[in-house]
């Protein structure tokens, strides 16, 4: 009788268990089905998200909003990968499901129309060009148990193309800083790779700061130094492993790739393609070219070049005819030199290009420099002068050579030494190294010892876009964002280089590639830097700024699969 007793006990306790066992495999597997089918309906929504994102730097917003219609039928398809004979698809309010899974679509709108607004997500505080859209993708799984698995998922994101200016420090190389005394950076910072943050004195970050990379505390491979002596205050969010930011120039963004937007067009390319509309060269009003024996000026593209520019109207503003050395690059500098003052009497009076432009002045002159001279020895470059007032507009000065400005620059008399640019003009110089020369810079003293050329007080008011000497390229430190603007002269603690602007560094110099860090080049100034706020405002960014184009993720949720469309 006990025998039976237990055996009974026994046989129900396994059939329990045995019940049990089936319905927790039965309640996993079908967990795991929801699951997947929840990745199914991620998977469609990242396709649309892809094709858009790859249409947008292609062609711009205009081309996502008229293929809103092509998007939806944009669900995976098992000719693609067989998987995905496994499922339907289809969008809210839809629901007619095909069985071979190659019909149904993706919900797909636009939910507010092209234009400046504010960013949202890791981009919050930025305003761009941009609009926002809504992607939704329900999912069945063919196979069940018992119920059909279903899932929904929503995605809202933003198309944007955010002016390059409006980040203080703007890296598309690896980003180093290893300030040797205090460096506030009063703007946005990103690296579209990696950022070495290796202060030897404090560094202080007062807003947002992103890499696509990691944000690292350390010297950068290649840089031999000791670790880091100073501290790193974040007073904003810093992020890594974002998104990139990239250039719509229709390829990669290499830098070698990204560098031909400061130099001239190859032959046979069409100034309306994603390249050349990103051409400083096509969106010149001012195009001077240099030879060996010829200074010549036209109007750009904008007319198809068509307008000379008078020898006798460019008597003053233009010569070729001095020469300075470069104790960094080892090398005699013989330089295009413009008088900016000068330009911008020219500018607001002149008969030839001013009424070609709808009787405005000049906002963007692009230099081709086709100077022949023996590299080992002497380096062609551009040199501004007399820039403390610009033309009304502003001034875009570029080229694909290393520039040079000296003196005050775009810095009214009151506001010199100072962050207030409320009378400044936007302006920005774009090249292959930028080198400031303080307004106590002479010629004749650049070759004697570095204590013989003293530097003053100078104010630099504009954004540089410009290329560095990478770390590895010598395996040492390349200077970091402290040293992208070049100095030759002795600065010391008592005088101070006031700059005021952005720096974009987005390509490896080309011609000016002496490497930082040589004895006998100069001494660092007192760095009163700050970003030009001015930036923020559209209408006073510098002519021919670049825009950068990317997609800004903002919600994403699981949600039921069935009719109703969130309203937010």
């Amino acid at each position: 009788m006990l025998v039976m007793v237990f055996t009974g006990i026994s046989l129900f306790v396994l059939g329990g268990a045995l019940s049990w066992t089936a319905q927790n495999s039965h309640l996993t597997s079908r967990n795991n089905d929801i699951f997947t089918t929840a990745f199914a309906a991620e998977a469609a929504t990242e396709k649309v998200l892809a094709t858009i994102a790859k249409d947008f730097q292609d062609d711009g917003e205009a081309r996502v909003y008229a293929n809103l219609s092509d998007y939806k039928d944009l669900r995976p398809k098992k000719r693609e990968e067989p998987f995905w004979e496994d499922f339907t698809f289809t969008a809210p309010g839809e629901s007619t499901e095909d069985a071979t899974g190659d019909t149904g679509r993706i919900y797909v709108e636009r939910r507010t129309s092209w234009g400046l607004t504010e960013l949202t997500s890791v981009y919050a505080g930025l305003r761009a060009n941009a609009s926002s859209y809504r992607v939704i993708a329900n999912a069945r799984m063919k196979r069940d148990h018992g119920t059909p698995a279903r899932a929904g998922v929503l995605q809202d994101f933003q198309i944007a193309s955010i002016p390059v200016f409006q980040f203080a420090i703007f890296y598309g190389l690896n980003m180093e800083i290893s300030c040797g005394q205090p460096f506030n950076v009063t703007g946005r910072v990103h690296s579209n790779k990696k950022l070495y943050v290796c202060p030897d004195n404090t560094l202080t970050f007062q807003t947002h700061v992103t890499a696509v990379g990691d944000i690292t505390f350390g010297r950068a491979p290649g840089d031999g130094r000791a670790a880091p002596r100073g501290t790193v205050t974040y007073m904003g969010d810093h992020d890594a492993k974002v998104g990139a930011l990239t250039l719509p120039i229709g390829t990669n963004n290499t830098p070698g790739a990204v560098r031909a937007i400061v130099e001239i067009p190859p032959p046979g390319e069409s100034a309306a393609s994603p390249m050349g509309r990103q051409r400083y060269y096509n969106k010149a009003d001012m195009i001077i070219v240099v030879s060996n024996t010829t200074v010549t000026a036209s109007s750009g593209n904008f007319n198809g070049f068509g307008t000379a520019i008078p020898a006798r109207q460019l008597a003053g503003l233009i010569n070729t005819n001095s020469a300075f050395w470069d104790a960094r690059e080892s090398k005699w500098v013989r330089p295009l030199t413009i008088d900016v003052g000068r330009l911008k009497d020219w500018s607001a009076t002149n008969t030839s290009l001013r009424p070609a432009m709808g009787n405005r002045d000049v906002r963007l002159v692009y230099v081709a420099d086709h100077r022949t001279v023996n590299t080992n020895t002497d380096l062609v470059a551009v040199r501004l002068t007399n820039g403390a007032a610009l033309p009304a507009t502003g001034l875009t000065v570029a080229t694909e050579r290393p520039l040079y400005v000296q003196g005050h620059y775009n810095a009214p008399v009151a506001d010199r030494g100072t962050s207030n640019t409320l009378a400044s003009l936007p302006a920005s110089l774009v090249s292959d190294a930028i080198t400031v020369l303080s307004e106590a810079w002479t010629d004749p003293t650049s070759a004697l010892a570095v204590g013989s050329r003293l530097a003053a007080h100078t104010t630099v008011n504009a954004a540089f876009l410009s290329g560095i000497v990478e770390t590895p390229t010598y395996s040492i430190y390349s200077g970091g964002a402290e040293n992208f603007p070049r100095f030759l002269e002795t600065w010391g603690s008592t005088r101070t280089f006031t700059y005021n602007g952005s720096m974009v560094v987005v390509f490896p110099s080309k011609y000016a590639i002496g490497r930082w860090g040589l004895t006998s080049v100069y001494s660092p100034p007192k760095r009163n830097w700050a970003f030009d706020l001015n930036f923020m405002n559209s209408v006073k960014l510098p002519p021919g700024t670049p825009e950068l184009r990317t997609i800004v993720r903002g919600t994403w949720s699981l949600i039921p699969p069935g009719e109703t469309i969130p309203a937010s």
